[in-house]
């Protein structure tokens, strides 16, 4: 079974790879053997999460600055891996943002922000890599979707309309590129204790209201997002393409 799992001699590209699901995903996929490239746009942060995950798993970890609504930065991160590794084996699209607000009060910028960075910043990468994988006959392109791509909530118009997009992306290039050895698939995490969720965290009604919506009734630990991530990158998922993995304590169940 551990064959199923192990990613040794693969490399990974990892975007928003220095916090939170990002850095742990990153240090699941090490642990099972692969090398990594990872980016995000503080070079502070990057070079930090690059340090840790290297030395707690053994693993060769490049990070560099990016930038994933910028077609430029994303062709260099790319170019980078191929220079550095001589190939392209994973990617997880895990860069994102997320603005809360009504509708009436959100301004045209941050509608527009959420959008690049979470839909435009998928397509950068799924673009620039695609032509690797396909080279090569094998790829694994994991998209980082959210409950929210498939129920709605209110007051997160922009990203759950963002969410919804990268759903059908993850859909689409995986009927696309289904006979050519390239798979692609969706996680949607639900409610994990990360940072960008620390406001929800610290307001006790928002924290009641959500975590009301969830049959486990908790927030999700860390550690809860690496298997799916592995089990996606590796062997084990060889025959499962455009599907979406809910790590959600059962908020889409209902």
């Amino acid at each position: 079974m551990s064959d199923l799992f192990d990613l040794t001699g693969r490399v990974a590209l990892m975007t928003g790879g220095s916090r939170g699901l990002g850095k742990e995903m990153s240090i699941a996929l090490a642990e099972a053997g692969a090398d990594l490239v990872i980016g995000a746009r503080n070079k502070d942060h990057i070079d930090q999460a690059a340090t840790e995950i290297a030395a707690a798993t053994g693993r060769k970890v490049v990070p560099t600055v990016l930038d994933v609504t910028a077609p430029a930065s994303v062709d260099a991160f790319v170019a980078l891996a191929q220079r550095t590794f001589g190939r392209i084996d994973i990617l997880v699209n895990n860069a994102g943002t997320n603005i809360r607000s009504p509708i009436e009060k959100i301004s045209d910028a941050d509608f527009r922000l959420v959008q690049q960075v979470n839909v435009t910043g998928v397509f950068n990468c799924c673009r620039a890599v695609v032509p690797h994988m396909v080279r090569a006959g094998f790829g694994r392109i994991i998209n980082m979707g959210s409950s929210m791509s498939l129920v709605g909530l209110a007051g997160r118009v922009s990203y759950t309309a963002s969410k919804g997009a990268v759903l059908q992306i993850t859909r689409t290039l995986a009927c696309e590129l289904a006979r050519t050895g390239v798979t692609v698939n969706c996680i949607c995490p639900g409610p994990f204790a990360t940072e960008i969720n620390r406001p929800l965290m610290e307001n006790p009604a928002m924290a009641a209201d959500l975590l009301g919506r969830i049959p486990m009734g908790r927030w999700a630990e860390m550690r809860e997002i690496r298997a799916p991530v592995v089990f996606l990158a590796g062997p084990a998922s060889s025959y499962v393409t455009g599907a979406i993995i809910s790590v959600d304590g059962g908020w889409v169940a209902q």
